[in-house]
C-alpha cells in the first residue's frame, strides 16, 4: 500500500481542516488591509513594495491563503520611513519604534507597527534594516525591477522575482535556516517563476551574497529536488563552502526550530555564510557592532548615542546566546 492511499486519523484530518479554515480567515482579513495600506500609501505619494508573506503565496502557490504567514512585510525607503510612520498612525496601527528615535537616525531590525486590539501586524524593511546584507542594499534598484501580482483582481507592486529570491534567501540564512518552509519556498519560486538566471547572480553579486544564493538554491534542488539549468549547476559547483554548509543545513533540518545555536555557534555560522578569509570576520564584526532596537534602553532611545549601544550589543547577545549551544 502506498503512503498516499493511507487516510490520516480522523483528529488529526480535523486539525488540519480547522487550521486551514483560520488561515483562509486571516488571510482575508490581511488581504483587506493590504489593500487598505496601498490606497494610503498611494494617496500619500509614498511608493512601497509587498515581500515575502502574501506575495510568496500568490508567487509560489498560486493563493495568498495557501502559504501560512502572520503579518505583512513591505520595503520603504530609508528617507520615507517617518513619513510611512505618520501615515500608519493615521491608519490606526501603533509604531513600536519610536518617532523620536527616527528623528535622531537611529535604525531598528524592522519598523513594527501593530494594530490595537487586533492580530494585524505590519512591518517595513529600509535599506538601513537589512543589515545581514553582506553589502548596503542598493534599495533605488528594487524599486526599478520591480513589477507586480495579481491579488484578488488588482495589481500588486512586488520585488522583481530576482530580488525577491534574494531576499528569501538573505533571509533564512539570519535564521539559520531552521523552517523547512524556506526551502519550500526558494523550491516553489524558481519553479514556478520564469527566473532570469544571470539577473539573479548579478543581484546577488551586488551586495556580496552570492554563497548565501548559492546553499538556498543547494537546498531546493539537493532536499526537494528542484530543477535548475546546467549553468546555474556550475555556479553552484563553484563553490566547495557552500556545497558543505548545505550539507550541515540539511542534516539539522529535522530539528526545525528546535535548534540551538550558542554564541560560537551563531559566529561561525555567519562566517561561513560570508565567506572569505577576510570579509567573513568583517561581516561578523558589522553584525556584532550594529544595534537595533533590543539594544535600546527603554524610554531613553533617542537620548543614547548609537556608539554607546554599539558597544553594549556584544554583551546582550553574549547573555542571550551564551548557553545553549547545539553543534550545526
Amino acid at each position: 500500500m502506498r503512503a498516499a492511499d493511507i487516510d490520516p486519523p480522523e483528529e488529526i484530518s480535523q486539525q488540519l481542516q480547522d487550521v486551514q479554515r483560520s488561515q483562509i480567515i486571516f488571510t482575508l482579513s490581511l488581504t483587506a488591509e493590504l489593500f487598505r495600506v496601498l490606497e494610503r500609501f498611494a494617496s500619500a505619494s509614498t511608493q512601497i513594495l509587498l515581500t515575502k508573506g502574501p506575495a510568496l503565496a500568490a508567487r509560489c502557490y498560486g493563493d495568498p491563503g495557501s502559504r501560512q504567514y502572520s503579518d505583512l512585510d513591505f520595503v520603504a525607503r530609508s528617507a520615507d520611513i517617518r513619513r510611512a510612520t505618520e501615515t500608519m498612525i493615521a491608519l490606526g496601527y501603533d509604531s513600536k519604534v519610536p518617532v523620536k528615535s527616527i528623528e535622531v537616525g537611529k535604525f531598528p531590525g524592522e519598523y513594527v507597527f501593530v494594530r490595537p486590539d487586533t492580530k494585524l501586524m505590519v512591518e517595513f524593511h529600509t535599506e538601513k534594516t537589512f543589515r545581514y546584507h553582506p553589502q548596503p542594499l542598493p534599495v533605488e534598484k528594487l524599486f526599478l525591477r520591480h513589477t507586480s501580482v495579481r491579488f484578488d483582481g488588482r495589481e500588486v507592486p512586488v520585488l522583481s522575482v530576482e530580488d525577491e529570491l534574494l531576499l528569501i534567501s538573505i533571509h533564512a540564512a539570519k535564521h539559520f535556516w531552521t523552517r523547512l518552509m524556506w526551502v519550500a519556498d526558494v523550491a516553489a519560486l524558481i519553479s514556478r517563476q520564469n527566473v532570469e538566471w544571470d539577473g539573479a547572480i548579478s543581484v546577488a553579486g551586488e551586495v556580496r551574497a552570492e554563497r548565501m544564493l548559492r546553499i538556498a538554491l543547494l537546498l531546493a534542488v539537493n532536499v526537494l529536488g528542484a530543477r535548475v539549468p546546467v549553468k546555474v549547476r556550475n555556479f553552484l559547483r563553484s563553490d566547495s563552502a557552500a556545497i558543505r554548509s548545505a550539507a550541515r543545513i540539511a542534516r539539522r533540518l529535522h530539528l526545525g526550530e528546535t535548534a540551538r545555536f550558542g554564541i560560537l555557534g551563531r559566529a561561525a555560522f555567519r562566517m561561513r555564510m560570508r565567506g572569505g578569509l577576510l570579509q567573513a570576520p568583517a561581516y561578523l564584526v558589522r553584525l556584532s557592532l550594529s544595534p537595533t532596537e533590543e539594544d535600546w534602553v527603554a524610554g531613553a532611545e533617542e537620548r543614547r548615542s548609537w556608539i554607546v549601544d554599539a558597544a553594549a550589543r556584544p554583551f546582550r547577545l553574549m547573555r542571550k546566546y551564551g548557553r545553549d549551544e547545539r553543534p550545526d
